[in-house]
C-alpha cells in the first residue's frame, strides 16, 4: 500500500493482469530442478534452505499466494498441470528470499519508495505493467487507467490491496535481482590475451586425416571382462559414479489414443463445419458456439504471430478466404477464416539505451551527451548493441538489451517517435536523441508496419470416445486384479502378449516416466507405498492406463558398484576393446595400412579443422583427438592412437595455417565478456543454491 497515497486520480480497472512474467524471472527459467534426497524422515519437512528447515505448511501457505496471483492474473482456478509451474515458482521464491535477500543486504542494494513509484506509474514504468495494462480499443498501454486503478485501491476490498501490496514486494525484489545481476554479469572481462586465444582458436585450421575405428569392430563376445576388472575400474573411478533418489520400474501401457472410428468422427464434423464457417456471415458468433479454443474469434496487429497451423499451411492469405480443416501437432483439426484484414496504427519496433539526465543542470547534460557519443561511437566500431544496452541502460529495458518491443508512434515521446519513425531502413541511429529522459542510442530493428488481421478460428481436439477409453479400463483393471507381484505380472502380462516396458533410475522429482507425460502419480507410488515386487493399482495418464510394478529403489548418495555395474561394464569393455584396437595396429606406418586390419573403420580428410571444436564431423565429440592434431606442429606427422568415448582415433596432420595475427581484438573481447555475462545470472543463482545446500523433499507430498 506504499504507493497509494502518492495518487491522485481514480477510475475503476479490473485488478489481477500485473505480474506473471515477473515471477518467472525472479526464480529464473531454467532454475527449476533442484536436488532432492530420503535422508529426512520428518513428514511434515518439505525441504531444508541454508540449513533451516521448510514445513509442509509453510510452503503451503507460499503455494496458496503464488495459486491466489495465478487466479487474479487468469479469471480461474489453476489446472493440476498449471499447480505443478505454480508449486515450483512457490519453491525457488522461497530460495531466492532466504539466498539472496542476505546477499542484498550485505552489498546494500535497496529499492526506494521513489524508485518504486517510478516504476510503477512514473517516466520508467516496468515492463510486466505495460505489456498488461492496454486500452481495449486501441490495444495501446494506458498509463492514465494505471494511475486510476493504484488510486482505486484505497476503496477496495482487502484481497484486493493485499494482492497489490503482494505486486509491489515483486516489483522491488525483481529491481533488487536486476542490480545485483548486472553488479556481477557487467563485472565480467576478457583479458587482451584472452581475446587473442580466441581469435586463434576460430582461426587455426588444420587440414588432416582422420581414421576411426569404432568400438563395433570388436564383437563384445570377443572381450573377456572379469568381475576383478569392474571392481578395479569402480574403484579407481568412484567420483563419476554418483546416483541420485531413482527408482526402477516395469510397466504396461493401456493407450487411451483416439481410434480410427473416433478419428473419422471428429473429421468428418470438422469438415461439415467449416463448409458452414465459410458461408456465415457471423463468424465470432459462430466460432464461439461450435470452435473448442478458448478464444477462437482474434485480431492479430503488427508484431503479432499468426497461428503457425495457418502460415505453415498458407503461403498467402487473402481476406475472407477459409483454410483448412489442418491437423495440428496438439492432436486437433482446425480451420481459419479470415474475416478482416485491414490498415490501422503503424507499429514498429526498436531498442534503446538511456542516459538519464533528469535534475541536472546543462554542464551535468554535456558530459552525459559526451558519454552517450562516446558508447554510440564504440557501438559503431563493433560493440554489441544488447551487451552496451546492459551495461549503460538506465531504465527498466536494460536488463532485456534495450528492447522497447512493437510500438506506436504516439506511445512515446515526440523526439523520440520522431527520430525512430524517420528511419529509412533498420539500424543504428547515427546520432544520440535528446528527450525529456535525456539522451537515447538508437537501433531500429523493424520498420513501421500497420495489418491488423481478424481471424475466426475453428478448433476440435481428437480425443478418444467414452467406449475407447472404458474398453482401455477393463483391461488394465483386469490385469492389475490379477497380477498380484512381480512375477504374476511378469506372466500375465507374456500370456496377453502385452509389452512390458523398463524405465530405470527415475528421479524422485520427474513428473514424466519415459515417454508417458504428467506421469507424477506413478512416481509417488514409486517412492512412497511401494515395496520391490508389488504391482500398482491402474493410473489414468494423458494418452494411457498405466500398471506397474517396482523393480528397485536407490537412495542419494556415493554408488554401489551394484547400482552402476552396466555403465562400469561399458567403460571397461571400451578400454578392453581400446587396447585390443591399439595392439592390432601398432607397427603399421601409415593410416591406410591401420585401416586395411578392419573393414569397418573409416578415413576421411577433414580440411578445414579448427583449434576451437571438439567435434570431429561425421565422427563426434573427440576433443583429445583435436588437441593431439594440433599438437603434432608439422605437416606428415601421425597421432598415437587416442581412445575416445566413440571409439579410437589416429590423425595425419597434412597441413597447418595458423591464425593471422591482427592489429585489434576488440570483437573478440566483447564477445567474450557478452558470452560470459549471459552465463552469470544462471551460474550466480546455481553458485548460491549449492552453497545454500538447498535439499527438496517435496516428491514425498506432491
Amino acid at each position: 500500500m506504499a504507493l497509494i497515497k502518492q495518487i491522485r486520480q481514480r477510475t475503476g480497472l479490473a485488478i489481477g493482469v500485473i505480474a506473471g512474467g515477473l515471477i518467472l524471472f525472479l526464480l529464473g527459467g531454467d532454475l527449476l530442478s533442484p536436488n532432492s534426497t530420503l535422508l529426512n524422515s520428518n513428514k511434515n519437512i518439505v525441504g531444508e534452505i541454508a540449513g533451516e528447515e521448510i514445513t509442509l505448511e509453510e510452503y503451503s501457505l507460499k503455494v496458496e499466494e503464488f495459486k491466489a496471483a495465478f487466479q487474479q492474473r487468469t479469471g480461474r482456478v489453476p489446472a493440476e498441470p498449471e499447480m505443478v509451474s505454480v508449486r515450483e515458482q512457490a519453491w525457488q521464491a522461497m530460495i531466492v528470499e532466504r539466498v539472496f535477500d542476505e546477499e542484498y543486504e550485505k552489498l546494500g542494494l535497496t529499492v526506494s519508495n521513489a524508485e518504486l513509484v517510478d516504476m510503477v506509474q512514473g517516466k520508467n514504468i516496468v515492463p510486466e505493467l505495460r505489456a498488461q495494462l492496454v486500452n481495449p480499443q486501441t490495444g495501446q498501454f494506458d498509463k492514465n487507467q494505471l494511475i486510476s486503478f493504484l488510486q482505486s485501491l484505497e476503496t477496495a476490498d482487502p484481497a484486493q490491496q493485499a494482492f497489490w501490496a503482494q505486486q509491489e514486494k515483486l516489483f522491488a525484489q525483481s529491481r533488487k535481482r536486476v542490480k545485483y545481476d548486472n553488479l556481477l554479469a557487467l563485472s565480467e572481462y576478457a583479458t587482451t590475451a584472452e581475446a587473442k586465444m580466441e581469435y586463434k582458436g576460430a582461426n587455426s585450421i588444420a587440414d588432416a586425416s582422420i581414421l576411426y575405428i569404432p568400438y563395433y569392430v570388436i564383437p563384445d563376445g570377443e572381450v573377456s571382462i572379469a568381475d576383478s576388472d569392474l571392481s578395479s575400474y569402480f574403484n579407481k573411478n568412484k567420483e563419476k559414479f554418483k546416483i541420485g533418489n531413482s527408482a526402477s520400474i516395469e510397466y504396461v501401457s493401456f493407450s487411451i489414443l483416439p481410434s480410427g472410428q473416433d478419428s473419422a468422427q471428429v473429421i468428418g464434423a470438422i469438415n461439415e463445419l467449416t463448409a458452414e464457417l465459410k458461408t456465415t456471415t457471423e463468424d465470432s458468433a459462430f466460432v464461439s458456439r461450435n470452435s473448442e479454443l478458448q478464444f477462437p474469434f482474434q485480431t492479430f496487429g503488427p508484431g503479432d504471430q499468426l497461428p503457425a497451423g495457418l502460415t505453415t499451411n498458407v503461403g498467402d492469405i487473402q481476406e475472407g478466404e477459409t483454410y483448412g480443416p489442418f491437423v495440428t501437432a496438439n492432436s486437433s483439426y482446425v480451420s481459419y477464416k479470415v474475416t478482416d484484414q485491414y490498415q490501422g496504427t503503424p507499429k514498429m519496433r526498436a531498442s534503446h539505451i538511456l542516459f538519464s539526465t533528469e535534475g541536472m543542470d546543462d554542464a551535468g547534460k554535456a558530459s552525459v551527451k559526451e558519454q552517450a557519443e562516446k558508447v554510440l561511437a564504440e557501438i559503431k566500431g563493433g560493440l554489441d548493441f544488447a551487451l552496451a544496452a546492459r551495461q549503460y541502460g538506465q531504465d527498466g529495458t536494460a536488463q532485456t538489451g534495450g528492447d522497447l518491443g512493437w510500438f506506436a508512434k504516439e506511445d512515446f515521446v515526440e523526439p523520440f517517435a520522431n527520430a525512430t519513425y524517420a528511419a529509412k531502413s533498420a539500424g543504428l541511429l547515427s546520432n544520440v536523441v535528446e528527450t525529456e529522459y535525456g539522451y537515447h542510442i538508437i537501433e531500429v530493428t523493424e520498420m513501421p508496419k500497420s495489418t491488423y488481421t481478424k481471424l475466426a478460428i475453428l478448433e476440435l481436439e481428437l480425443v478418444a470416445s467414452d467406449a475407447t477409453r472404458d474398453e482401455a479400463y477393463r483391461n488394465a483393471d483386469s490385469f492389475a486384479a490379477e497380477s498380484g507381484n512381480r512375477n504374476e505380472f511378469t506372466e500375465n502380462a507374456t500370456e496377453k502378449a502385452y509389452r512390458i516396458i523398463q524405465a530405470n533410475n527415475i528421479d524422485a522429482s520427474a513428473r514424466n516416466v519415459n515417454n508417458l507425460t504428467n506421469a507424477r502419480s506413478v512416481v509417488m507410488w514409486a517412492f512412497g507405498e511401494a515395496s520391490v515386487g508389488k504391482v500398482s493399482p491402474v493410473f489414468e495418464l494423458d494418452n494411457s492406463y498405466v500398471v506397474a510394478t517396482l523393480v528397485s529403489r536407490k537412495e542419494e548418495g556415493e554408488a554401489k558398484l551394484e547400482d552402476v555395474k552396466d555403465q562400469v561394464r561399458q567403460q571397461v569393455l571400451n578400454e578392453k576393446k581400446a587396447a585390443m584396437i591399439k595392439e592390432k595396429i601398432a607397427g603399421k606406418a601409415t593410416l591406410e595400412e591401420m585401416k586395411a586390419v578392419y573393414a569397418d573403420a573409416s578415413l576421411n580428410t577433414l580440411p578445414d579443422l579448427r583449434l576451437n571444436t571438439s567435434v570431429l564431423p561425421g565422427i563426434g565429440f573427440a576433443p583429445k583427438a583435436v588437441g593431439a592434431i594440433f599438437g603434432l606442429g608439422q605437416a606428415g606427422k601421425i597421432t598415437q592412437p587416442i581412445q575416445e568415448d566413440i571409439g579410437v582415433i589416429v590423425a595425419k596432420l597434412n597441413a597447418y595455417t595458423p591464425a593471422a595475427e591482427i592489429g585489434d581484438y576488440t570483437a573478440y573481447q566483447s564477445q567474450l565478456s557478452q558470452s560470459a555475462a549471459q552465463r552469470m545470472t544462471y551460474q550466480i543463482m546455481m553458485a548460491l543454491q549449492d552453497l545454500a545446500d538447498v535439499k527438496d523433499y517435496r516428491y514425498k507430498f506432491y
